[in-house]
């Protein structure tokens, strides 16, 4: 298990959202990393994933815009240097980028210790993933929402179930000359693939995986596919996630998922650190909405708007402040 699913291992041991928010805090104190970056370079998707907001016409219209080349190594100067983690690729697709190398070189320079990227992995090639990994790449995680092809490309709506596996392929390849370079599977779980959830590693078992996380379905606006219900999920869940789970254990595969107990709530406590940690950046968007990077640091934004007291304040918030109705942190790392 890498350094930075420890952390969320551990995170999810301590209970108190009150010690959580004073170790935050103690971090900002001291200028240590804390903040995790999640960097969507370009707003689009050469898919149209049927449970992605993606697949929605009028949300795709406002999904648009580019991240400045030139504009990189000042958004770098003033955040990379306090991330703990940079994942490139978070709502949209980064492949579609033409600069991901310079900045995962960047994320590199500043020494951020964990570099990911989130891709449906259809545009990507041997060569290209090659030259992230020599660039400072730690992880690629690609997301998988059918082990059959006939499931996979239709809720996978434009994508090539035989790319997909080239791509797999290419990762195996390469992680025989980079050991520690990791392979993460993300599986977003509905009632149209939960079934052959249990085939994963039939299909799958000779791919070294590092990472799966197994997400169940959420509603991301007015998109193609339309059953929400987790159900069927929570009465297959031993035949199926827990199959998956305990497969894992005996791979040494870190599996993060949901207990059968945390997967019948509809609320967690762990919103706090999403509040306090989450930094997302986009073409349209950096961090804070009264930000600006491209004319002061962190620490400038942190000092003009007294952040120490609002990360103070943090401790002593009441724990019903954090409840959220967001299943997506309701997990547990197996």
């Amino acid at each position: 298990m890498g350094p930075i699913y420890k952390l969320l291992k551990y995170s999810k041991i301590i209970k108190s959202h009150r010690v959580k928010s004073f170790g935050i805090y103690l971090l900002y104190l001291l200028r240590r990393r804390y903040l995790a970056i999640f960097f969507d370079p370009v707003l689009n998707c050469n898919l149209r994933c049927q449970m992605c907001y993606f697949s929605d016409s009028e949300k795709r219209k406002k999904m648009q815009g580019i991240f400045p080349k030139d504009n990189l190594i000042k958004l770098s100067d003033a955040l990379f240097h306090r991330a703990l983690k940079l994942q490139i690729g978070c709502g949209a697709e980064p492949s579609l980028y033409k600069h991901n190398q310079e900045i995962i070189l960047l994320a590199k320079e500043k020494g951020i210790p964990f570099i990911s990227m989130t891709s449906n992995g259809n545009l990507l090639d041997k060569k290209t993933v090659k030259t992230f990994i020599e660039s400072g790449l730690n992880e690629l995680t690609l997301s998988l929402h059918g082990v059959k092809k006939e499931t996979y490309e239709h809720l996978m709506t434009n994508a090539s179930y035989d790319r997909f596996l080239s791509i797999l392929e290419a990762v195996r390849e390469l992680k025989e000359d980079y050991p520690n370079f990791q392979l993460r599977i993300n599986y977003t779980i509905n009632n149209s693939n939960i079934d052959e959830l249990a085939l994963f590693f039939d299909k799958f078992g000779h791919i070294p995986i590092n990472v799966i996380q197994l997400r169940p379905i959420q509603k991301m606006g007015e998109t193609a596919y339309a059953d929400f219900s987790i159900e069927g999920i929570i009465q297959k869940y031993d035949q199926t996630i827990g199959k998956v789970i305990n497969e894992c254990h005996k791979r040494n595969i870190t599996c993060i998922a949901p207990t059968l107990q945390l997967l019948q709530k509809d609320n967690n406590n762990d919103s706090m650190l999403v509040e306090s940690t989450y930094c997302y950046i986009s073409p349209n968007y950096i961090w804070r909405n009264d930000f600006d990077y491209l004319n002061e640091t962190f620490e400038q934004y942190s000092s003009r708007t007294q952040m120490n007291k609002l990360l103070w304040n943090e401790i002593f918030r009441k724990k019903s402040d954090y409840i959220s109705n967001k299943r997506n942190l309701n997990y547990t790392v197996n």
